[in-house]
């Protein structure tokens, strides 16, 4: 699995920091960019975050004849790199991939030093990558129901991991939790792959993780898939129902898009969307995102705008049902 996402960051990685001399017609003016663009991403590299900015960032360089550089600025639950830009000029050189994290902590961290919705101008919407709740296959368990009837019989013994408290992984255990009335004890990690290893170890019994990371090892027959957390089925796992087949109305899934500081000017907003669109159109790149599991996600900016103020909203929702022992 690493091995395999390390192959794709080698085909994008160079992409992001060499300019070509095509472009846009938009930009006959020669206006914007006339510089390299900062790429902001608030996670460490190596994962779906880096393979889908890295993806962007190539056809925009291209595009736009000046480097898109992706840069990660990970820590403080995604903090630090959203602080970086919000307080960056607002002049369009300086982007956030906004994601699913942004959404929770609106609500979520009581110490966060901003107000997303207003330091943020939305400018395009990337990808939305479905999450699978998985379990060890120590566990006699084949099925979301089944699942459910055996926490119900062992309460306060089924352990579920997650990538860190306040997590979308985190969270769509505290929201199943809750609409199916079991107790799990949550054990937080440092991201998936160590949750995984203890899952496939037997030392965790459970884990809701993005199917990017875990479908190899659903594949390769290392844990057992029980329902994906969207309304649809997975490319990448066609045969795990939704587990809104047993639990009506659950729903979450872990988002990403583009920002810019608020305040950038609305020409510079537009035309990026305009790109990112045209790249999420391209049969080449949607065949790599296909190949995360993940979704694009196409519209306007105020499209995108609409869609963040929704995602907050139900993450607030899903922050006070796991509440007080999300924290």
């Amino acid at each position: 699995m690493i091995a395999r996402r390390a192959f794709v960051l080698s085909l994008f990685g160079a992409g992001c920091l060499a300019a070509t001399a095509q472009h846009s017609p938009a930009l006959a003016d020669g206006v914007y960019p006339a510089r390299a663009v900062r790429w902001i991403v608030p996670y460490a590299a190596g994962g779906a975050t880096d393979v889908l900015s890295r993806l962007i960032c190539q056809r925009l360089t291209e595009r736009l004849g000046h480097p898109f550089v992706v840069e990660n600025k990970p820590g403080a639950g995604s903090n630090i790199g959203t602080e970086a830009v919000i307080t960056s000029p607002p002049d369009g050189y300086t982007l956030l991939l906004t994601s699913t994290a942004n959404a929770i902590n609106a609500s979520f961290d009581p110490t966060i030093r901003y107000d997303f919705s207003k330091s943020i101008a939305p400018v395009a919407g990337v990808a939305r990558i479905p999450l699978v709740l998985v379990v060890s296959n120590d566990l006699p368990v084949h099925s979301v129901a089944e699942f459910i009837a055996y926490a119900k019989n062992n309460p306060g013994k089924v352990s579920v991991g997650s990538s860190g408290v306040g997590t979308s992984l985190h969270l769509s255990g505290e929201l199943f939790k809750a609409m199916a009335g079991v107790d799990l004890v949550h054990v937080p990690y440092r991201g998936s792959v160590p949750g995984l290893t203890d899952l496939m170890s037997g030392q965790i019994q459970a884990m809701f993780d993005n199917v990017t990371s875990s479908f190899e090892l659903v594949r390769g027959g290392k844990i057992r898939a029980l329902g994906v957390t969207t309304r649809d089925r997975s490319e990448l796992l066609p045969d795990v129902p939704p587990i809104s087949d047993v639990l009506a109305g659950y729903e979450t899934s872990s988002f990403y898009g583009v920002g810019a500081p608020a305040g950038t000017p609305r020409e510079i907003v537009d035309l990026l969307n305009r790109e990112v669109n045209a790249a999420l159109a391209d049969p080449a790149i949607k065949a790599q995102i296909g190949q995360l599991g993940a979704i694009p996600i196409s519209g306007d900016a105020g499209t995108f705008g609409a869609m963040l103020a929704a995602e907050t909203a139900r993450w607030r929702t899903i922050v006070a049902l796991a509440s007080p022992k999300a924290h």
